[in-house]
């Protein structure tokens, strides 16, 4: 017969896992990144480029919109672009554009740890005791024990989860007015999103910033998912910066 798993047996192990999780977590983590991208084949970008934020943040004085410009400016140079000296001879516009969607709540279905009550048990001890005298003796007395919470297995149930989209959209459009209405022809686009749990755009930036450099002037007939580590050389090359 199998051994039982004791209350103090479980609690130790799931510290354990999570101790383990933690450390692991800080250290290292994966994202789930989606793209979208495209290119316009009949107009040549150039290398040279002025950057424009469009969330309305100014990189000058709002420090996240700073980093997220700062880590799509180490992008572009990993592609050989770089910003122009002078903006209007620039021969691309490039537009920066990040945020975090309003959460939303999935569900989904998950292993969740069913625990069963055991009552406890009768047992004997030896216990010493006193007498007037001073004299030390033993007896034996009979003790329960207090009840215990033991795993017995694993339940499949759907719970709702809430999660974020956090996403980079990095465009480039001619740096030339066409004379009339007719807006500046774009010459490329790339859209990466990342959904988690949590709302962190901050640690998830030079992630997507990454990706983005990766599939500029590519053109995805539809969505595609990539994993990215956030210790891939890639990602350390956008942290590190230019």
């Amino acid at each position: 017969m199998a051994s039982r798993i004791s209350s103090t047996q479980i609690c130790r192990t799931l510290l354990l896992a999570f101790a383990a999780f933690w450390v692991g977590g800080c250290a290292t983590n994966t994202y789930d990144v989606k793209i979208n991208a495209i290119s316009n084949p009949e107009k040549p970008s150039g290398e040279s480029y002025r950057i424009v934020a469009k969330n309305g943040g100014d990189p000058r004085t709002d420090l996240r919109t700073k980093e997220a410009v700062d880590y799509v400016k180490t992008a572009l140079s990993g592609r050989g672009l770089y910003e122009a000296p002078n903006p209007e001879t620039a021969d691309m516009v490039v537009e920066v554009d990040y945020d975090v969607e309003p959460p939303r709540v999935e569900f989904e279905t998950r292993s969740v740890p069913v625990f069963a009550r055991i009552e406890g048990g009768l047992r004997s001890v030896i216990v010493p005791t006193r007498s007037s005298n001073g004299t030390v003796s033993y007896r034996r007395v009979t003790v329960m024990d207090p009840p215990s919470q033991e795993l017995i297995g694993f339940d499949e149930q759907t719970v709702p989860v809430t999660v974020y989209e956090k996403y980079l959209r990095v465009s480039a459009r001619e740096n030339i007015a066409s004379g009339d209405d007719t807006p500046p022809s774009q010459l490329w686009s790339v859209y990466a999103t990342n959904e988690a749990e949590d709302d962190d755009i901050r640690s998830a930036l030079p992630v997507l910033a990454s990706v983005v450099g990766d599939y500029i002037g590519v053109t995805t007939e539809k969505d595609t998912k990539v994993k990215v580590n956030s210790q891939d050389e890639d990602v350390a090359f956008i942290k590190k910066g230019m």
